[in-house]
């Protein structure tokens, strides 16, 4: 099945929208690749290194804002109907919530001081490998749908989907793992909440796919 949702939007406003689209997805992957730099430092016990990949979270997260921004600017001056407007507008927030959310799981990294059990660690690394591949099917999807390949955009949305249902059942592992652990009560609140946001990542992943699903079908 071939399509283009830029067929569908007809205008080319819509083409600048997806096209910042793709810039944002960049840089989001950057946040979750940033993350997963912090995630592996706090294994080797590096907490420098761990300090410096958060803080490039942040800032990662802040450019992918700006990207926001300049997506949403698009839309306020453009001809589109409002509709063709408020789709794209729900697809710009929903990549933006990826990156804000990883930030979110970047600050509650932060505050892990003590190493935990290594069955924690790994289900950490694991958990963060799938939000990796997810982002990166997603960002696959948006280049696939702006260069005319639905089909191909359907096929990285179901990856995404795919993702979404092991995210949710490795977040079952990591919380019992943790639940599992003696650990004082403060860190079991934070490893509890960390669990809860990594798997919020891919639940952010998921909406966006979504969205470019409809959009894809609908244009093809």
């Amino acid at each position: 099945m071939k399509g283009n949702i830029l067929e569908w939007l007809g205008m080319e406003e819509g083409r600048s929208v997806m096209q910042q689209a793709e810039r944002h997805i960049d840089e989001t992957c950057k946040t979750v690749a940033f993350l997963g730099e912090a995630v592996k430092a706090f294994l080797d016990g590096d907490l420098n290194a761990k300090t410096v990949a958060i803080e490039k979270v942040k800032e990662s997260e802040r450019a992918a804002d700006r990207l926001l921004w300049l997506m949403i600017q698009e839309l306020s001056k453009g001809l589109l109907l409002p509709p063709d407007r408020e789709d794209l507008l729900r697809f710009a927030t929903a990549l933006d919530k990826i990156a804000d959310t990883t930030n979110k799981a970047a600050r509650l990294l932060a505050f892990i001081e003590n190493r935990p059990a290594e069955e924690i660690l790994r289900n950490i690394t694991v958990g963060v490998q799938i939000i990796v591949r997810s982002a990166d099917a997603l960002r696959q999807a948006i280049h696939a749908s702006v260069h005319n390949n639905a089909a191909q955009a359907l096929i990285c949305c179901e990856t995404v989907e795919r993702g979404e249902h092991e995210a949710d059942d490795q977040k079952r592992l990591l919380i019992a793992a943790v639940l599992r652990a003696k650990m004082e009560a403060a860190d079991l609140l934070l490893h509890y909440n960390l669990a809860e946001a990594l798997e919020s990542i891919t639940d952010r992943i998921d909406t966006a796919a979504d969205i470019i699903k409809r959009l894809s079908v609908r244009g093809s």
